[in-house]
């Protein structure tokens, strides 16, 4: 088998190759053959210089078909090696990777002889490394895989694991997993540069460039030859920036203390190998900096407080414990156990050992056993992220592909026309005339296309970053202008993260709120009190904000001993002996605590799941849940369990399942979480704008439907899709439960009703195959997991939604990664909170900015550099308060830091080159990262991605005309005699140039429109904008040539002549520049996308300068300007005739192009057809 289809995230197939042999290649053997017949069969028969000319045209075809194995990777692969089908034949592989994943590359395939551990037998090992990754081949299931680490093993394994017993199995690891290093080599600007000037649109525009000079334009050859030398040493300099960026990132060479061959030795975090056991603290460096964790690690004994702010954004510190206590058979899992695994490149805030397990670390830190190192570890998978789909953003999309192949149809008939009636005359030199025609064909093509929208996207990646937004995956910018539903996580998205306990309910019969803490029972306050992950870090309490307000709600206090007190006088301290985190997927955490020498086991968590565990259910226990939940409350069940009498060590060691089942019910922890203050009218301008939106929340679907409700989520009647009470059928049920339809039509029931959804019912709609008739009409999905908010956004692109999701980047990462505009929201602090701010979120804030000194720039935009909000609140505060004072100073120099690198970004290209996106900046979660705590940062992403789409449209349609008109004037002008002079053919690029510059920086209108955009290029809108003009186009051309020819005298003017001034050429190059010029003002997209031509001044005064130089040239008032242009006087009845004509083809295409916009509105896409289809589809194939 040739091919192995891998089907992973990073490599969809594999094709096996041989290298052939150098003489055998293809674009070697049969060019010696030419080369060699030439001097004895050409030379001979032909004079010199046609000789010449043959030997040209094979080298340049010599060096076409080189320059094609650079461009083609399947051209490469065809010419230089031929396929295989057994395996150990092959030595190269050709590899096609997934969608938006890069493209195809070849790579050496490896054959390792490795010594088996079992007997003296050698084992082979067949890999390839492809972008810093290693595949094996495996001959039991005949594909390659990614080769493998110890992380998805039994809690059993990793805690019975003692590392590496010998020094052989020390050095079989390092063959196999190398060292845990970042390892890429810095590539110079040379090599940069190299690469730049081989892509084939440049390789294409020079060779314009030398066919423009055989034609003697001399100064327009040049001028465009330093214009694309410029813009790709800008590229260039770019790229090497960001990769010597990230060079700086390096695993931290800390000496840890490692177990191996049967004793502790210190060991450099560089040396670390997947399997080894490790003691890990907190630990310092020289100048008193947090050192990061080296590598992936699972904690085997003792917890950690871990600052993860370079890989999520998220300050609050994380707390990490020891996998001790879960099952031996469980197996771990990536997603589900994040609480037990130390992340490479996170700080270790503080850690507390475990003394009681069997090996004892000589250092008092945590034991850990090594997951993943290198390129595989959390770290190392966001530098590859940043690396390799980070693609530069040229015009090789299909489409611009096909609108090209669409303008190379027009340029061969042209072509066709000149070449039939050149061969008519025998008295043509065939050179000009073989010339003439590469020039048409060249001409259709525009050479400054990809310059053009590198220009458009990249100006969009500076406005975001100057917003405070940054991205990964350039190519995504123009998705955010198509797409058509945001989705939006509720809690700490929607949502503020600081929440308000408002009491607790359900211990009385009635529904009622119970407000004053003195009339809530012992019990439930110390659950309160004591069932949380709260913890001290230097001197701080930090953890989840609910939690907090929790505690400080019932007024009882908790120390770092672990044991909490009341603050009044009264009430038994609680000492925390045992904690079971939260978790995602149970819904609930609990802790073991003793009470005056009693053990119990304290529960909290959602009430539906506490519900299944409760030994006796209250009569209203549902009921006043979902009282709470309507309005909008988040609502936690309570419960405990009296425990008998134990040791402490017997406590800790009683497994999960017991603690928290047959509990005793200890009332509902009610809690408001604010609405952020610019939800509502975010979302509110979404909708208005032509975009569904859909919230998908871990929440209770009540809750949700009210949030849902404020935030304009949901304006019709609500209903929630739930388990029928007398039987096993689901209906739809409204929140106050008065209505019940058991309508299984679920695309007429979302006509007159918004619908909910929860976990649980979609679990039952994959297993009835019913995920694509119901989902795609939901509007609120409820109690979710991580999993399930990807299967949501991927069921969503199925029938055709371009979808944007928003989270907070934490456990909305698959979610985030699958659609196609992902935002993850990093909680960002304000001025005004620095003084108060704890010291774990400084130091959250520290090592970001010492990671390396660019990253300075990071603080003002996380500070809100952008909210003039709060810029004014800290200039409030400054003038009352010293320390705060000088905190604003601080602030300052920080500001003039970042219009210093604001300012480097302008010196790259005016501007014009990406942003360099670091490690901290951009969260692992999502290709856009926002520091903001707020949503607004959607809208602004929509908006650039809008005027991205329209600058990029309104390109191709200006690039189409000018191209257009370029080819008639080449061909049948040109046959007529008609050419251009070298500085016109300059001038008329310098304006060309200009103008494209001052409309890809058109800055986008404050406000979302309700219109949209045309996402792609081929639809009635264009073609028939496109066609009409050029017919007014070339009717003035033609009108105003045959009235100049009536002023000439009787000449023949020979087509290969050299250039001289004449009316008719005067004329032709006048009516052309007005056209372009005509062209640009037409096709400009302003208004409801972009700023009008009034607002965008750069490009308002060129257009005012383009009309006052036809003026001035037209009326010839600077003589010696006209001379130096070559330009002979216009009779004045000619003159007036041109100026009223331009000004009456202006109009006409100015009218037609504002009919065509009125007549072909954008439109939301027609996903309900395509639902349908897909449906059909799949019901065919079960």
């Amino acid at each position: 088998m040739s091919r192995f289809r891998v089907g992973g995230k990073v490599v969809d197939t594999v094709d096996l190759l041989r290298r052939r042999h150098w003489i055998w290649r293809l674009d070697l053997w049969p060019f010696a053959v030419l080369y060699g017949v030439w001097p004895l069969a050409v030379v001979p028969s032909l004079d010199f210089g046609d000789a010449s000319l043959v030997l040209g045209c094979i080298g340049a075809f010599h060096i076409l078909i080189f320059l094609f194995t650079v461009w083609s990777v399947d051209f490469k692969c065809f010419v230089q090696y031929s396929k295989v089908k057994d395996i150990h034949h092959a030595n190269a592989c050709k590899i096609t990777p997934a969608k938006f994943s890069g493209s195809k590359e070849v790579v050496t395939l490896h054959l390792q002889k490795m010594a088996a551990s079992s007997a003296s037998i050698d084992m082979e090992e067949i890999y390839f490394d492809f972008r810093k990754q290693r595949f094996i081949y495996s001959h039991e299931k005949d594909t390659f895989f990614k080769l493998p680490y110890p992380s998805k093993e039994t809690i059993g394994y990793y805690l019975k694991n003692t590392g590496y017993g010998t020094e052989a199995k020390v050095l079989a690891a390092t063959e196999k997993w190398g060292r845990n290093v970042f390892e890429y080599p810095q590539p110079t600007f040379q090599k940069l540069m190299k690469e730049q000037c081989i892509e084939p649109f440049f390789v294409f525009q020079v060779f314009c460039v030398g066919l423009w000079c055989l034609d003697e334009y001399w100064y327009y050859s040049l001028f465009t030859l330093f214009m694309l030398f410029m813009f790709e040493s800008t590229m260039a300099k770019s790229r090497l920036k960001t990769l010597t960026e990230l060079r700086r990132v390096k695993v931290d060479s800390q000496i840890l203390m490692v177990y191996r061959c049967g004793k502790w030795v210190k060991l450099s975090g560089t040396e670390l190998l997947p399997g080894d056991v490790v003691s890990i603290g907190r630990a310092t460096g020289t100048n008193g900096e947090d050192k990061s964790v080296p590598a992936d690690m699972l904690i085997l004994a003792g917890s950690a407080i871990v600052n993860e702010a370079i890989l999520t954004g998220e300050s609050t510190p994380q707390w990490k414990v020891s996998i001790m206590g879960r099952g031996m058979e469980e197996k771990l899992s990536a997603r589900r156990d994040k609480a037990h695994v130390l992340f490479g490149g996170t700080k270790i805030l503080q850690h507390t050992a475990d003394k009681t397990f069997h090996l004892k670390a000589p250092d008092g830190g945590c034991l850990a056993v090594v997951l993943r190192t290198g390129f595989e570890t959390s770290q190392g998978k966001l530098m590859r992220t940043i690396l390799f789909s980070t693609e530069r953003v040229t015009a090789n999309s299909w489409e611009s592909g096909l609108f090209i192949l669409f303008l190379v149809v027009f340029a061969l008939i042209a072509a066709g026309y000149v070449l039939k009636k050149g061969l008519e005359d025998p008295t043509r030199s065939r050179y000009k005339l073989l010339l003439s025609c590469s020039l048409i064909i060249t001409s259709v093509i525009p050479p400054e296309l990809p310059m053009e929208l590198s220009i458009a996207v990249n100006t969009s990646l500076i406005a975001l970053a100057r917003l405070g937004i940054y991205c990964t995956e350039p190519f995504r910018i123009p998705f955010a202008g198509k797409v058509d539903m945001c989705c939006f996580d509720k809690t700490g998205t929607l949502t503020s993260d600081d929440m308000e306990f408002s009491g607790v309910g359900g211990l009385r019969d009635g529904e009622d709120l119970i407000t004053e803490m003195s009339n809530v029972s012992d019990r439930t306050l110390e659950i309160l009190a004591s069932c949380h992950a709260l913890v001290f870090v230097d001197n701080k309490l930090v953890g989840d904000p609910l939690e907090k307000a929790a505690l400080k709600g019932i007024e009882w206090t908790y120390k770092s001993d672990e044991k909490a007190a009341p603050k009044k006088v009264g009430g038994n301290p609680v000492q925390i002996v045992q904690r079971h985190h939260f978790a995602s997927y149970l819904k609930r955490m609990a802790v073991v605590v003793r009470v005056q020498e009693q053990f119990f086991s304290f529960v909290k968590g959602a009430p539906e799941t506490i519900q299944e565990r409760l030994a006796d259910v209250p009569a209203s226990y549902v009921n006043t849940y979902k009282k709470h939940t309507r309005q909008g409350s988040r609502v936690l069940a309570l419960a405990y369990r009296s425990l008998p009498d134990m040791t402490v060590s017997e406590a800790r060691s009683l497994e999960r399942d017991l603690v928290e089942s047959n509990l005793t019910f200890a009332g509902f922890a009610v809690f408001n979480c604010p609405i952020r203050g610019d939800s509502a009218s975010v979302l509110s301008e979404l909708k208005s704008s032509s975009h569904d939106l859909v919230m998908i929340t871990g929440d209770q679907a009540l809750t949700a439907c009210h949030v849902a409700g404020q935030v304009n989520i949901i304006s019709k009647p609500a209903l929630i899709l739930g388990r029928a009470k007398s039987n096993e059928r689901y209906e739809w049920v409204s929140p106050d439960e008065t209505d019940i339809i058991t309508e299984n039509e679920v695309e007429a029931l979302s006509e007159a009703h918004d619908l909910c959804i929860g976990g649980d019912c979609i679990e039952m709609l994959q297993q009835t195959s019913a995920i694509l008739k119901v989902i795609p009409y939901v509007k609120v999905f409820a109690r979710v997991a991580p999993e399930q908010k990807e299967l949501i956004i991927t069921t969503f692109r199925s029938v055709g939604r371009v979808t944007l999701m928003c989270g907070d980047g934490t456990n909305d990462v698959g979610a985030l990664k699958q659609a196609h505009v992902g935002v993850a929201l990093l909680n960002a602090v304000s001025l005004t909170q620095n003084n108060e701010k704890t010291a774990s979120e400084a130091s959250s804030k520290n090592e970001t900015a010492k990671s390396d000194k660019s990253k300075k720039s990071k603080s003002p935009i996380e500070n809100g550099e952008t909210s003039s909000k709060s810029r004014a609140i800290s200039k409030l505060e400054s003038t009352g308060n010293k320390a705060a004072n000088r905190h604003l100073t601080a602030a300052e120099i920080q500001r003039k830091k970042l219009k210093k690198l604001m300012n480097e970004l302008n010196e790259d290209g005016d501007g014009r080159s990406a942003p360099v996106v670091k490690l901290g900046d951009a969260s692992m979660a999502s290709p856009f990262t926002a520091k903001h705590a707020s949503v607004a940062p959607t809208t602004d992403i929509i908006r650039q991605g809008r005027s991205t789409l329209v600058t990029t449209l309104q390109m191709f349609k200006i690039l189409g005309l000018n191209c257009l008109a370029t080819a008639y004037v080449l061909s049948v002008m040109y046959l007529d005699g008609v050419k251009l002079g070298d500085v016109q053919a300059t001038i008329s690029g310098v304006f060309t140039a200009a103008f494209f510059l001052f409309i890809s920086h058109a800055s986008p209108l404050p406000t979302l429109s309700a219109e949209r955009p045309h996402p792609n290029i081929f639809c009635y809108y264009v073609f028939l904008s496109l066609l009409g003009q050029f017919a007014v186009h070339i009717f003035f051309l033609i009108s105003s040539v045959k009235e100049a020819e009536k002023y000439m005298p009787d000449e023949c003017i020979e087509p290969d002549a050299e250039f001289h001034p004449n009316l008719v050429n005067t004329v032709s190059y006048m009516v052309g520049m007005m056209l372009q010029v005509a062209t640009f003002a037409v096709n400009y997209m302003g208004h409801p996308f972009n700023k009008s031509i009034s607002e965008n001044k750069p490009f308002l005064y060129a257009l005012g300068a383009a009309v006052a130089f036809f003026v001035v040239i037209a009326s010839d008032l600077f003589r010696d300007l006209n001379d130096w242009l070559k330009l002979v006087p216009l009779p004045k009845s000619l003159r007036n005739k041109l100026l009223i004509w331009a000004f009456l083809a202006f109009v006409v295409c100015y009218m037609w192009e504002r009919f065509l916009r009125w007549a072909f509105p954008g439109k939301m896409p027609a996903w309900r057809k395509k639902q349908r289809q897909v449906t059909a589809n799949k019901k065919k194939t079960l």
